[in-house]
């Protein structure tokens, strides 16, 4: 019997790490995409995804970590079909080896339509499609950026209906991809670069169109990326999106400013037609010309009004006029002064009447004597004054002293009722 400890076995822990080695450092295995079915998805609170990958014969474990989780653009479900792309890896505890998913797109019409369906509602929630957001276009715009292939009937629609429309506008070029897992990257790429030199005389542009022709749901997803879509929300540019036929809708028709059916639509669209502007022209140029004859002619008919008037074909008469009105201007003038002046001369002589009767020297003139005392202070009663006083008597002609030999106060109404008899 051979021994029980052999120094080249392997523990179960060894060999599952070794498997894990030879998977993770095989190049085909560590970069790849698998088609396939989802079925048991679980999203755990930890925010990683485990499901399976399944066609008619075969199924693999898989797992999207929460990183990979947070750019995904739709929520995966059970029973849709995708294309995933990742890795192969082992668990070594369980001994058992699974796909780990990095990325994932909708495979097939159905599976495309859901995700299509759940980002146009995330969005739509967002305000992303909101008419009050969407910026208006540029009546003439003078440069016209585009975003597509460069070698597809796109770009030679958008060219040839520019050219018929509006030759003077120039059309830049931004080639990108327009199909497949790399085109959204180089279409948000194209929007961003306009937006970047949005303020440079050579490749600055007024509007931008992005766009391709028609093609599968599968040929069109990449613009339906959500990054893409917010890019396109973000830009300072105006953008039109014209992708496919008419009856093809994309996230980016909704996020534009405006939809056009097709790459022609959106030229047509975006540019003024020279028929249009000529038409335009001619129109205000007959408006201009009216209204300037019509101007003319009534500078005319003012002019000979002029002409005819009486102070150019006769002067002197105006002359005579002019004198005749100052003439009566100045006899009205001088009236109103007079009248003034009397009315001024009555109204002093009133006041300096008034002023006289006030006068105490007038009072004087009636027989009355003013009393002063030595120090010119007037005396109005008897009991200022006692025997032996001086005082000065003010007459209306003079004055006289006297010394006070007696005094007496009488009653006011007797010398009222005397004053009366006196009378």
């Amino acid at each position: 019997m051979e021994p029980m400890n052999r120094p080249d076995a392997f523990s179960v822990s060894q060999l599952n790490e070794y498997v894990k080695m030879l998977l993770e450092g095989n190049p085909n295995l560590s970069d790849l995409w698998v088609q396939g079915e989802i079925s048991g998805a679980k999203l755990y609170a930890s925010g990683h995804l485990y499901f399976s990958l399944k066609d008619s014969d075969s199924v693999i474990s898989a797992v999207m970590f929460r990183g990979a989780m947070a750019k995904m653009e739709f929520e995966p479900e059970n029973g849709m079909k995708v294309l995933a792309h990742g890795r192969v890896s082992a668990y070594p505890p369980r001994g058992q080896y699974q796909f780990i998913a990095d990325r994932m797109i909708p495979d097939g019409a159905g599976a495309l339509a859901v995700a299509f369906e759940q980002l146009k509602a995330k969005l739509g929630a967002e305000g992303l499609f909101d008419p009050a957001r969407k910026k208006p276009l540029p009546s003439h715009p003078r440069r016209i950026g585009v975003v597509t292939s460069p070698s597809g009937a796109a770009v030679h629609d958008i060219i040839r209906v520019a050219k018929k429309r509006c030759p003077s506008t120039e059309i830049l070029i931004f080639p990108s991809l327009v199909q497949g897992a790399e085109a959204p990257a180089y279409l948000r790429g194209g929007i961003q670069y306009f937006n970047a030199v949005k303020d440079d005389p050579e490749q600055g542009v007024d509007l931008i169109i992005i766009g391709r022709g028609g093609g599968s749901a599968e040929d069109l997803w990449g613009f339906n990326d959500e990054r893409l879509a917010r890019v396109i929300a973000a830009s300072e540019i105006p953008v039109v999106s014209a992708v496919g036929h008419e009856v093809d809708f994309t996230i980016c028709d909704f996020v534009a400013d405006l939809r056009a059916a097709t790459p022609s639509a959106a030229a047509e669209l975006s540019l003024p037609d020279k028929g249009d502007l000529s038409r335009q022209v001619a129109a205000l140029t007959t408006r201009l010309e009216s209204s300037q004859t019509t101007r003319l002619r009534r500078f005319r008919t003012r002019l000979e009004q002029l002409a005819a008037a009486k102070v150019l074909t006769s002067p002197e008469g105006a002359y005579r006029l002019r004198r005749e009105t100052l003439e009566g201007l100045s006899k009205r003038l001088n009236l109103s002064v007079s009248r003034h002046l009397t009315h001024k001369r009555q109204s002093l002589e009133r006041v300096v009447t008034g002023l006289g009767a006030l006068n105490p020297l007038a009072v004087l003139g009636r027989g009355y004597a003013l009393v002063q005392s030595p120090e010119g202070t007037v005396i109005s009663s008897v009991g200022q004054l006692s025997v032996g006083d001086k005082v000065t008597l003010r007459f209306t002609d003079g004055t006289a002293r006297a010394v006070i030999q007696e005094t007496a106060i009488h009653n006011q109404e007797q010398e009222v009722q005397a004053h009366e008899r006196d009378q």
